[in-house]
Parts: C-alpha cells; sequence; structure tokens
C-alpha cells in the first residue's frame, strides 16, 4: 500500500475520537500492541468502522413532509432511502421524467444533512434522493466501511436505474469517485469537501489514539485483503483520469476534516472539472449554504439549460 501523496495536516480526525469511549479503546489498544498486535488490529479496525457519535437521534428525529422514508434490502440489514412524495406530480410526464440526482452524505453523518441541497434540487426539476448509508442515520448496523458506501451507490443504482447526477459529501464524495471511475453509470458528479483518501486517514486514526503508523499499515494491508480492493484507488492520480462525467468540487478553505489541499488534488486529478472554493462555512455548513446549492444546481442542468 503506496504511501498517499495528500500533505498532512494538524490531525483531523481526532474529533472522531475524542470520546470517553474511543480514548478508553485507545488505551486498550495501545497496551495490546505489544503482547497481542494482531487482536490490537483487529479492534482498532471494529473501532475506526463505527461511525462515532452513534447515530441514536438520527433514527428518532421527525421527517418534514414531503419526504417520506423507505427501507431496501442491502447486505446484511437494510439502508433507509429518503424521496419526496411530490416527485411524481410536480412536472413530470411519462414523456420527460424528472432526472433522478442521488445525493449521499459523509462519514458519521446522515441523509438530512442534504435535504437543503435536495429541496433546491427539486425546486429546480430534478427527483432528488437522499441514502442513509449503512450504520447511519436510520439505516441498520453500527459498523461500516468505505468499500460497502461504495457497494450502497451500486445497489441505489439499481433500484433507481443510470443516474442524472449524484451529490456527495466528504466520505461519501470519495465513495462516490470511485463508484464512477469505475463505471456507475451516472451523468454528472458533485463532490462536496471530499474526503482524503484512506491511508492516510488511517495515519490519523491511528495518530489520534497515540497507536503509531505500524498498526495503521496492518489496517490498511487487512482492508484491501478483506475487501479486494487497494486503498490506491482511491487517490486523486487513480480516480482522475477514470472520471469522465463533468465534475464539480465544492471545498472550503478553512475545512478542519478534509483540507481545502484534498479537493483541489482531485479536481486538477479529473479533466475538466470546476473547483469551487467557499470560505467560512467549514466541513458541514457548506452543506447548507444557499451559494453553494445554486451552483449545484447549475451544475446539474443539462448543457446549462433552464429545464
Amino acid at each position: 500500500m503506496s504511501s498517499p501523496a495528500t500533505p498532512r495536516a494538524a490531525n483531523p480526525a481526532s474529533g472522531f475520537y475524542a470520546g470517553v469511549l474511543a480514548r478508553s479503546l485507545g488505551l486498550a489498544l495501545r497496551l495490546s500492541q505489544s503482547v497481542a498486535p494482531a487482536a490490537a488490529t483487529r479492534l482498532a479496525l471494529r473501532l475506526f468502522f463505527t461511525p462515532l457519535p452513534l447515530k441514536l437521534a438520527a433514527r428518532r428525529q421527525t421527517l418534514p413532509a414531503p419526504w417520506r422514508v423507505e427501507h431496501w434490502s442491502f447486505e446484511q440489514g437494510a439502508v433507509a432511502v429518503y424521496r419526496r412524495a411530490d416527485a411524481d406530480s410536480a412536472g413530470a410526464t411519462d414523456a420527460s421524467p424528472r432526472p433522478t440526482v442521488l445525493l449521499v452524505h459523509g462519514w458519521a453523518g446522515d441523509a438530512q444533512q442534504m435535504r437543503g441541497l435536495a429541496d433546491a434540487l427539486a425546486a429546480a426539476g430534478f427527483d432528488p434522493v437522499l441514502l442513509d448509508f449503512p450504520a447511519h442515520g436510520r439505516s441498520g448496523g453500527w459498523r461500516a466501511s468505505l468499500p460497502q458506501f461504495v457497494r450502497a451507490l451500486w445497489a441505489a443504482s439499481a433500484r433507481l436505474g443510470p443516474l442524472h447526477g449524484v451529490v456527495a459529501h466528504s466520505l461519501g464524495a470519495l465513495a462516490a469517485a470511485h463508484a464512477a471511475a469505475n463505471g456507475l453509470p451516472v451523468g454528472r458528479l458533485a463532490l462536496i469537501a471530499p474526503s482524503p483518501p484512506p491511508a492516510l486517514f488511517l495515519q490519523w486514526f491511528a495518530r489520534s489514539l497515540r497507536l503509531g503508523d505500524g498498526i495503521s499499515q496492518r489496517m490498511g494491508s487487512t482492508i484491501e485483503r478483506v475487501e479486494g480492493v487497494p486503498l490506491t484507488r482511491f487517490e486523486p492520480a487513480w480516480l482522475g483520469p477514470r472520471l469522465a462525467q463533468p465534475t464539480l468540487v465544492v471545498h472550503d478553505e478553512g475545512d478542519r476534516v478534509s483540507p481545502l489541499a484534498v479537493g483541489q488534488r482531485l479536481s486538477q486529478a479529473v479533466a475538466g472539472a470546476q473547483l469551487l472554493v467557499t470560505q467560512s462555512l467549514g466541513h458541514r455548513r457548506v452543506l447548507a449554504d444557499a451559494a453553494v446549492a445554486q451552483a449545484v444546481v447549475s451544475h446539474l442542468r443539462p448543457n446549462g439549460s433552464e429545464m
């Protein structure tokens, strides 16, 4: 597994593992590494694959009209999918259906973070569909992985048909780029605050718990063996030449979770990609910004048309 080319930053992963539970598990991992490295690696992977904090509140939150939720069978559980009840009646005809746009969140997020963007797309004539990845929001399970995010995108595409566009945030953006680079039938991509490649985030994870780089390398090798996907295939140098879709990358200059250099590197790797740099929005507020929503809508309109 090669070392990522993305510049280092002041450990953005530390915020995910600042809780009492994570710190306690970090202590247990440090104590077990020297006597049982294989067991420590397995425990570290269980923690790494667990979105923190747990999304108990997201599973209880009220869903406003006209949104409705359904559950689709997926692997060992089910994923939650959200659609608007008015999607079939707001201007669509059998001859000219509303273009379907799939919106997906990032690690430890949920689909409701994407609802403002989805409402803007609906107002512009699209049919937005929101997806809770496994172990997130109202979807089943407590652990997930980036390759599983990718498989969930393929499963959603199989149910929805070819997608006009995908709007994706953070780790979901990395999953969407990987899926599209491998042939996911999608016309356009809007990647918001794309996540650093997994090899780098594994390093940040290990350092946030003071575990050292050795365990991050063992974790990466285990992920590659179990999932059958080289982690280098989530890096801009691999993804860029394989993304033929018109691509918009949105990244805030003050993002503390995924540094701006990540979005810059990805946009430079994709031929013809547009990069929109925002200010003072950070990693998550960028999803609620009206100007960002308008940029996404404009990017997804076919050839700049008004639909």
